[in-house]
């Protein structure tokens, strides 16, 4: 029922959240920050080595075993402004494309669903912060309208999560969106159906590994990028098994 990857060689898919300077000690999630100067050197070194980074729709020749290629994926969970404005220009410097999964119904506002985690509050992008990103040659996609935790939603209230985002981001940038990414990584196999039903052409989870042939579009697994990845580890993590061994 569900569509297949095709791959005939793995493809990465990197999960990053903020392009930020690392929160005070005591924080939570700290390791989710990755310093600005520290994503520029990840993407020179990638570039340096004949990679390109490309957003889930420019990957889906990749993902269905349909083109061949040192390609690996950047997406960049929550909408974070500080995406825009320490990402964007690394990005477009190298010519890398990126999806950005968005929470709809928070534009402009802050990631307040970590407050209960110790998380400092960071600034989402806004309607005319996602326009630029989208001028700026990058992709939005949908994380629902409230980062919700669907496990806890009854199945109206999920569907509704999942559709109207798609809805909002499109009226908000007036580009398809076409990409899911299950909020927390939390999904049970009705959430998958109505990812499908919604017509999104792919959904990631926090499911640590490449995507191989086998894995469904809506379930695709992705590499993390943490504070402290140092660029040997990224590329072991891109060429080895290094996340494979690390799957669920």
């Amino acid at each position: 029922m569900h569509s297949k990857v095709k791959s005939r060689s793995p493809v990465p898919i990197l999960t990053y959240h903020q392009i930020a300077e690392t929160p005070p000690k005591g924080s939570g999630f700290r390791s989710l920050s990755v310093a600005p100067k520290d994503f520029e050197r990840q993407m020179a070194f990638l570039h340096g080595m004949g990679y390109h980074g490309l957003s889930m729709t420019a990957l889906q020749p990749y993902l269905r075993g349909e083109r061949q290629g040192k390609v690996f994926g950047i997406t960049f969970d929550d909408g974070y402004l500080n995406n825009l404005t320490h990402a964007l220009p690394v990005l477009q410097w190298y010519g890398f494309s990126s999806t950005c999964y968005v929470v709809s119904g928070m534009l402009g506002q802050t990631n307040s669903w970590d407050a209960a985690m110790g998380v400092p509050p960071s600034e989402l992008m806004s309607a005319a912060h996602l326009r630029q990103w989208v001028a700026g040659r990058q992709e939005v996609g949908a994380h629902t309208r409230h980062h919700a935790r669907l496990l806890a939603l009854d199945a109206v209230a999920s569907d509704a999560e999942i559709s109207l985002c798609k809805e909002e981001l499109e009226h908000v940038t007036g580009t398809a969106v076409s990409h899911f990414c299950y909020p927390y990584g939390e999904f049970r196999p009705e959430h998958v159906e109505m990812v499908r039903q919604a017509n999104y052409m792919t959904a990631t989870t926090t499911r640590r590994g490449r995507c191989h042939a086998g894995d469904g579009l809506w379930e695709l697994p992705r590499v993390p990028v943490l504070r402290r990845t140092h660029r040997m580890l990224l590329w072991w993590k891109l060429v080895s098994q290094y996340e494979d061994r690390r799957r669920d």
